[in-house]
């Protein structure tokens, strides 16, 4: 299962108040306050962080069918930076989901999964042909396979991220690793 989130920096910098009385204790729990507070760029940190729940919802929702808003049922945690990518984990009612976030000065792009060598078979699909929804979920099919792959598509502002799995072995798809804004 995969799950992603983009976040238009401009746009919630334009269109969200984060510092407004009340804002953070309805989104996120003591401790990633904390790693807000603490941070160099605390705006960066809290849609950093925002992203990262947003993708592990993502899958949340598909595994177990549970609708809602629940921000705070999610907990981000032992975030690492890595060669300018921040690895880390959210939990939710004991369910781990790995999360990988690329941030840069637009946009803030994160993937999550379940396990983490799904990240290696991850791939961007550059537009929505071939999916299509079952039950509300958006599934991708390649051309002339019918077997349904899970996609996670997000859009913000000016971006927009459609991701998969791609399982074929023995192909080399090191352009997955590259993250193309549509």
């Amino acid at each position: 299962m995969i799950g992603n989130d983009v976040v238009d920096l401009a746009l919630a910098e334009k269109a969200s108040n984060w510092k407004r009385e009340g804002f953070l204790n309805k989104i996120f729990t003591k401790s990633e306050q904390l790693l807000i507070s603490n941070a160099e760029k605390p705006s960066i940190m809290v849609w950093n962080l925002w992203s990262r729940k947003e993708a592990a919802y993502k899958i949340y929702n598909r595994k177990t069918n549970s609708r809602g808003y629940f921000p705070l049922l999610l907990e981000c945690s032992d975030l690492k930076s890595i060669d300018g990518t921040v690895f880390g984990k959210v939990v939710i009612q004991n369910l781990i989901y790995y999360t990988k976030t690329e941030i840069n000065s637009q946009f803030i792009h994160t993937v999550a999964v379940e396990k983490t060598d799904d990240f290696d078979g991850i791939i961007n699909l550059k537009n929505r042909t071939n999916i299509h929804k079952k039950n509300g979920i958006p599934n991708y099919s390649e051309t002339g396979n019918s077997v349904s792959k899970p996609v996670s598509i997000s859009h913000h502002g000016r971006f927009e991220q459609i991701i998969s799995f791609y399982d074929k072995p023995n192909l080399d798809f090191s352009f997955r690793k590259s993250n193309p804004i549509l």
